[in-house]
């Protein structure tokens, strides 16, 4: 998750993710230095399940279905800018949400359901013309949307991106053992509590990170954390702030490391980048 680094002023409805790092270790994925923009490379293997500690708890409401990398939740302090993500341990989910019937499928594109494909591929093209010194691939967002919330319980959103489930983080009271208490900065508004805070939507922001961030995805005049069109196009603006240049590995484990401050995280978001690029 992310935390809100420089406000930006909109028109927009505006919410939030959690904590950024100072600092961006080397990758340690053995494989190209950037990340590639079509399927020529073959995909990395998925890194080990993170041990640090430094992984946030899961979104109660969030498909477990995946194994093979964390899914997270978002924490951040309040204030600007946010700078450490605290130490928390990962709890695994009480339940597994059945998926939907009749979604779109999700045997193209890596394993990215298509609905999902759309939006981080749209998104990219946006940030393409916004900001195109960043040079994002779509497969970095679609990295974020997997280890987040498996590609928003595996595409279970109608045709316009809306969840048809909406994402919801645990309340960060305190009550659950290693988290940050995060006092409400919306008011309820995003995440339905207006004492503390908790992550939103499929990419897992909180609401102050939100509305520094928040993109209208889907040219709907609103920015919505539980739409995947909306929360892809906030992922890559977060991704991008501070004139990173995503092309090179660098930069984008600094840009990561604003999600989760843990190597492994990094490793585990690259990781599935690189696999859906070799597609």
């Amino acid at each position: 998750m992310a935390g809100p680094r420089t406000k930006r002023t909109s028109t927009l409805r505006r919410r939030s993710v959690w904590a950024a790092s100072l600092a961006a270790p080397a990758l340690l994925l053995g494989a190209a230095s950037t990340l590639p923009s079509g399927p020529a490379a073959a995909p990395a293997a998925v890194p080990a399940e993170d041990t640090s500690a430094q992984l946030l708890s899961d979104a109660t409401t969030i498909d477990p279905t995946a194994t093979d990398a964390p899914i997270v939740d978002a924490t951040a302090t309040s204030g600007e800018p946010a700078l450490a993500a605290p130490a928390v341990e990962t709890t695994a989910p009480s339940s597994t949400p059945a998926r939907p019937a009749g979604l779109p499928s999700d045997v193209r594109h890596g394993g990215v359901p298509d609905i999902n494909y759309t939006a981080y591929r749209h998104a990219a093209e946006l940030l393409f013309t916004q900001q195109p010194q960043c040079g994002i691939d779509w497969t970095l967002i679609a990295g974020i949307g997997r280890v987040e919330s498996t590609h928003a319980n595996n595409g279970a959103a109608d045709a316009d991106g809306n969840l048809l489930t909406p994402i919801l983080g645990p309340v960060l009271d305190g009550s659950l053992r290693g988290n940050a208490v995060i006092k409400d900065t919306d008011g309820g508004e995003l995440d339905g509590d207006a004492s503390f805070d908790r992550a939103v939507g499929p990419t897992q922001f909180l609401p102050e990170t939100w509305q520094a961030y928040a993109g209208d995805g889907n040219g709907d005049g609103e920015a919505d954390p539980q739409n995947l069109f909306d929360a892809a196009l906030t992922t890559g603006n977060y991704l991008c702030h501070g004139n990173l240049d995503l092309r090179n590995a660098a930069d984008i484990a600094a840009a990561v490391l604003r999600y989760n401050n843990s190597q492994a995280y990094v490793n585990d978001v690259v990781g599935f980048a690189q696999q859906y690029a070799a597609h």
